[in-house]
């Protein structure tokens, strides 16, 4: 802040300085009082030390800047607050730029963290339908053939049961053998099929 020195005729006389020293802690108890001038010294005052603690959380100048303006307006509206006490006026402007530079931290981080959520549950990922295809093909052939493998008796009983999604007792019904007789075949049937196509038990 830029401030008019009077030009001075004597240089032998004495003059008094224009702005006199007042504690920050004064400072704050004239601003809860709502005296502007108080706080533009106290802006002056602290400002760079406030900024520069802020800048050290953040690092986007920006950011910043926004946050410094968020701790002077709040120390504005809660100068009545402040209880020398309970501590110093750097003190407590500092620990209030603090919190804020945290705060600030927390809530970009939860924005992230939601766009994050957001885009995974969004997330659609490619799908080759031609691959899907062409495994599905080969596969289906593989299992034709294991088919082929197995006793007449043991394909009948697995394709009515897994192609045509009979029951077991339906199955025995349509092949005129005893439910036990079917679940037999239909055992040694799978376990012969999964050899076949090397899938693991």
């Amino acid at each position: 802040m830029l401030t008019l020195v009077p030009q001075i005729t004597d240089p032998n006389e004495d003059f008094e300085p224009l702005v006199e020293a007042v504690s920050k802690e004064t400072l704050l108890h004239r601003i809860a009082d709502g005296d502007q001038t108080a706080f533009s010294r106290l802006y002056d005052d602290v400002a760079p030390r406030v900024l520069g603690l802020i800048r050290r959380f953040l690092i986007d100048h920006a950011q910043s800047e926004e946050v410094a303006q968020e701790v002077f307006l709040e120390i504005w509206q809660n100068a009545s607050r402040f209880d020398e006490k309970k501590g110093g006026a750097t003190t407590w402007i500092l620990t209030m730029a603090h919190r804020r530079a945290i705060d600030r931290i927390r809530s970009s981080q939860s924005g992230r963290d939601r766009d994050t959520k957001v885009g995974i549950r969004d997330y659609a990922p490619e799908y080759d339908h031609v691959s899907e295809t062409v495994e599905v093909k080969i596969e289906h052939e593989r299992v034709k053939l294991a088919m082929t493998r197995l006793t007449e008796l043991q394909r009948q009983a697995v394709s009515l049961a897994y192609y045509g999604g009979y029951s077991h007792s339906e199955v025995a019904t349509l092949l005129s053998v005893p439910i036990g007789t079917v679940k037999t075949r239909l055992r040694d049937g799978m376990i012969r099929l999964r050899d076949e196509l090397g899938v693991a038990s």
